[in-house]
């Protein structure tokens, strides 16, 4: 099989670009050589010793803004490597190929009462997409999932495996966790588990000033909450919904231990979409809507909350407008001064929010391009823009408009989003750039691993010479 795969490979990689890749947005059409799909290791091992030319990474393709593809590269679709390697009940651990999905590992612990300690909201996404993100969740008492990662194993730009953790190539792994795709392939990831156990939905309503002291003195140091977040409502962005799982032994409500696949999600993408165009609607959602679903009782498996598909926000059409993300992060201590600035800019420029979530993350243990240097509350914008190309020119206004408020009180805003910081705003929210960018040249000397962020920001940056900023690094936690 993987002479078949090198076969096809290496002569398209001087031939016309034969095929277009996407994200979930729509957005980023990208005319790539090939899509190549390995369903091993030595293939992937291979397929990049070889290559001649740029390769780039895919999973899932929940990145929105070109991060897994660029121009006339041969992407590499990790999603074949989908297999667990080893599962270790009795110390909590797994060892899994990068292209499983969070999905399919809920499915092999569940049965053991083991959970995962730290993913992201949605199950679709592979591990490798996850860890090249440095994803984060809704989890209290975590943060980033490096947090959670014991080591990781890839495949570098001459075809060498490497194991690497935070004792052993700790350089290759806080440069290839956070990463995206710019060290090498991520192709096994050992990860720390937790328990399974129910958990009961409890939700509070609050003004959006009272939040941060909310936060700091009922939530963030009681260890019966496992996962939390707020919703800042729009238009206003003055009142906050905190919705807190904490730990129980009350009966299911709920009988499922794991969301059931491949359910149909056509009701909840329409009632969405027509909120967020009807006049009113979002007052109608914070004041009817929400209220009503918060009032029923809610009692669930950690696995059931945390196996939700991401099909349930698909839009009907992603054709004349596309539901995005953007994500900024601000010191904790700094919340109530960046709301009131993201408030200004997204009234000023009439941006279609549908949702802000607040979420909190604990310290970033060394990744090179941490979004956490300090303990930090997330704020999650969920939004609609038109896919038109005037549309997009807006959207890249008062995204800068952002990231320098985001900027003003030290903060940072998330790489997986559509790419407008300007180089300036990209070096100032990630001063450690210039240490990834070293590490990548090392590792990487011909720039084989290639993709839109990376032309957009590491490109330049080659004929650069930058200093080198120190960041103070936090240790994990431990499972």
């Amino acid at each position: 099989m993987g002479w078949l795969i090198l076969a096809f490979v290496l002569p398209v990689l001087n031939s016309q670009a034969t095929e277009i890749v996407n994200d979930v947005t729509r957005l980023n059409p990208i005319r790539v050589e090939a899509v190549v799909r390995p369903d091993s290791l030595d293939q992937v091992r291979k397929i990049v010793a070889e290559a001649q030319g740029p390769i780039s990474i895919g999973g899932g393709r929940y990145s929105m803004g070109g991060q897994t593809a660029t121009e006339r590269a041969v992407q590499i679709d990790m999603r074949s490597l989908n297999r667990v390697l080893e599962l270790d009940v009795q110390n909590r651990r797994i060892r899994v190929q990068a292209g499983i999905t969070w999905r399919d590992i809920q499915e092999a612990i569940d049965p053991h009462d083991l959970s995962l300690r730290i993913m992201q909201t949605y199950s679709n996404f592979t591990v490798g997409g996850s860890l090249s993100v440095n994803v984060h969740g809704r989890y209290i008492g975590e943060g980033p999932l490096v947090r959670s990662v014991e080591s990781i194993r890839v495949v570098l730009a001459d075809g060498s495996l490497v194991e690497a953790s935070p004792t052993k190539n700790s350089e290759i792994f806080y440069g290839a966790i956070g990463g995206y795709g710019g060290i090498g392939v991520i192709v096994e990831a050992t990860l720390s588990l937790t328990n399974n156990h129910k958990v009961e939905r409890i939700h509070h309503r609050m003004e959006a000033e009272e939040y941060l002291n909310f936060f700091q003195t009922k939530v963030r140091d009681d260890k019966s909450v496992v996962f939390q977040n707020a919703d800042l409502y729009p238009p206003f962005y003055k009142t906050v919904n905190s919705v807190e799982w904490r730990r129980t032994e009350k009966p299911l409500t709920q009988s499922e231990r794991l969301i059931p696949r491949n359910q149909k999600y056509s009701l909840q993408p329409r009632v969405i979409r027509t909120l967020n165009h009807l006049p009113g609607g979002k007052l109608l959602r914070s004041g009817v809507i929400d209220p009503i679903l918060n009032s029923t009782d809610a009692v669930v498996w950690r696995n059931h909350e945390a196996s939700y598909d991401v099909a349930e926000l698909e839009p009907p059409s992603r054709d004349r407008s596309t539901f995005v993300l953007q994500e900024y992060f601000v010191p904790v201590k700094a919340l109530n001064d960046f709301i009131p600035k993201m408030r200004r800019v997204l009234r000023k420029h009439k941006v279609k929010v549908f949702n802000v979530s607040i979420r909190h993350a604990l310290p970033d243990p060394g990744t090179l391009l941490a979004w956490a240097p300090e303990e930090v509350f997330a704020l999650v914008i969920y939004y609609e823009q038109g896919t038109s190309e005037e549309a997009q020119v807006r959207v890249a206004e008062w995204t800068r408009e952002l990231i320098t408020a985001v900027l003003s009180v030290k903060g940072r805003h998330y790489l997986p989003y559509q790419i407008h910081a300007t180089p300036e705003q990209f070096l100032s929210a990630y001063p450690r750039a210039p240490e990834f960018f070293l590490l990548k040249k090392k590792l990487d000397p011909t720039n084989k691993f290639r993709n839109k962020l990376w032309d957009r920001y590491y490109l330049p940056a080659l004929s650069k010479t930058a200093p080198v900023k120190k960041e103070k690094r936090y240790p994990a936690s431990q499972p």
